[in-house]
This record gives structure tokens, sequence and C-alpha cells, in this order.
């Protein structure tokens, strides 16, 4: 009894083994026809969750399949980045195996689509920063104005208008000067930022956007994609 019980867990060791070594390969092969059909500029990483993964592999479908996107990869500018996850991915194994495939139907795409805080304070140009504080946005710059240079703060909210961010100033002030009430109002609006988010792969569409600790998040998704290239 116990040499069954013995051969029966080194069997199902075996099996672990198997699937793990599958999954590895799977991985790297999805990542290439997800560059490839996605129309990304380089191969991402990715990652394959579920098990078994083996019956996943013979059904042809991938529930949970996790994408790491760098700013190259997306051909965006530096300061971009998105985590993807892929849900329901239909890759016929025989297509996989032959490397034949020819479309990757996806049943529901979502993930976050982050752009960095740097990249928004170089849109804004000069020595402009931008910086999270609670759920808004603390923007500073110097700016000239009738002849005078006045350093700026204010706290702004974010939000998405159609497919461009946009980051509205309330209300600068000075930061350790005075500005004149009556120019208040026009260097607040030197502050406002619209940022055309760049076309994002897999149909993805903008749902919603936050302040994050690295930049601003914007969340992303798409139903009923097909990757065709």
């Amino acid at each position: 009894m116990r040499a069954l019980v013995v051969v029966v867990l080194l069997l199902l060791g075996l099996a672990v083994v198997a699937d793990r070594v599958a999954v590895g390969v799977a991985e790297g092969r999805v990542a290439r026809e997800v560059a490839a059909k996605g129309g990304l500029a380089g191969t991402p990483d990715v990652s394959i969750g579920g098990f078994p993964f083996l019956t996943q592999a013979v059904a042809g479908r991938y529930d949970d399949v996790r994408i790491s996107l760098t700013a190259a990869e997306l051909g965006q500018p530096a300061g971009t980045r998105a985590d993807i996850a892929l849900h329901g991915v239909h890759v016929p194994l025989s297509s996989v195996l032959s490397g034949s495939v020819a479309e990757v139907p996806v049943d529901r795409i979502a993930g976050t689509a982050t752009l960095s805080y740097a990249l928004l304070s170089a849109q804004l140009g000069g020595d402009a920063t931008v910086r999270r504080e609670g759920d808004g946005l603390r923007i500073t710059k110097t700016v000239e104005l009738l002849g005078q240079t006045f350093p700026l703060t204010a706290v702004g909210t974010v939000a998405l208008d159609g497919g461009a961010l946009v980051i509205d100033v309330q209300r600068a002030t000075g930061a350790g000067v005075d500005v004149p009430e009556f120019l208040v109002t026009r260097v607040s609006n030197l502050l406002d930022l619209r940022y055309a988010v760049p076309a994002l792969p897999f149909g993805l569409q903008l749902t919603g956007v936050q302040p994050g600790d690295d930049g601003v998040d914007v969340q992303v998704a798409a139903r009923d994609a097909v990757l065709s290239g």
C-alpha cells in the first residue's frame, strides 16, 4: 500500500512538473502571438494563470493571461506602461504547435495604462512638476506673465474627456510670493493640461482615471476583441 502511495505521489509530482514546463513554453509562444497580432513594437512579458494549464491548452482557451507592456512595446512615449489581463483567450492547440495562428479572439480585456508624472510634467513644459496629492494632483510651475516671473503652485483634478486626459486647476497661488488677484484666473489656466492619450493596442477603450503612486492610472477595457495583426 505504501509503495502505491509513493508511486501515485511521484506521478502527481511529474504531472505538476510537466504542467509547469508546458506553461513556460506556452507563455513564450503566446507572447510572440500577442505581439504579432496585437501590433506591438516588442515582445511583452506574459504570465498564464490557472491550474492545471494542460487542460486549458487542450481546450484551446486560456482563462487568465497577464501582460506587462513597456513604453517601447506599446510604441508610446517614455513614461507610459500598461498591465493588461486577457480573459478567455482562444488559441487552438494545433495552431500553437504548428505556428499557424491567424487570429486571437479574446472574450474580455481589462487593465491599467499608467502615464508617469514625469511624462505629464514634460507636457506642461518649463520647470513644471506634477505629483499626487490625495485624490488630486499638485502642480508647480514658474510662469512669465506681463514681464514678471511667478512661481506657482496649485491643486488640480484629473478626468477623462473622450480620449484625452484633462488636468483642471481650480486656483493657483504664488509659491512664497503674492500673485495679484486679477492674475489668479489667468495664471491658473497656464497650469491646466489636456493630453491626448495615444491609441492603445487590442482595441482598448479608456474607462476611468485616478492618480496613482507613480503616475496617473487610466483604466482600460475591451470586449469581444480579435487580435489579428
